[in-house]
């Protein structure tokens, strides 16, 4: 009788959906901005711009699409940049000071150009 109970249990186990939890990231919509578009032999840029695409959840960015070597800034809404870093090679996410708080331009500088937006912290 214990082994049929013991059968009947895992059965009704197995049945039961699997829940899993997965922490909601936000889009971040960036454009495009220009430093200087012209390159230093005076060509302007010529094909497509390829804007990364990234993920924020509190203060940890994530790289769905790479970003090796470029150059992260947020600004105040004074145009103060506040915080800049280097994003290494090969990551995939960037935990953010956790003493910024409020609303920020996120830059990523590329090259001559760079993307920006928004984000809440």
């Amino acid at each position: 009788m214990t082994k049929k109970c013991f059968i009947l249990l895992l059965a009704a186990m197995a049945l039961l959906p699997s829940f899993s939890v997965q922490v909601q990231a936000d889009p971040v919509d960036l454009n495009v901005g220009y430093t200087d578009p012209y390159d230093e032999f005076n060509n302007a840029q010529r094909g497509p711009i390829h804007v990364p695409n990234i993920d924020i959840n509190d203060h940890t960015l994530s790289f769905i699409t790479p970003c090796d070597g470029c150059t992260l800034q947020l600004v105040d809404e004074d145009g103060i940049v506040l915080f800049t870093t280097v994003i290494p090679n090969g990551a995939t996410n960037l935990v953010l000071p956790s003493y910024l708080s409020g609303e920020y331009e996120i830059q990523i500088v590329r090259g001559n150009f760079y993307f920006y937006g928004y984000i809440i912290l």
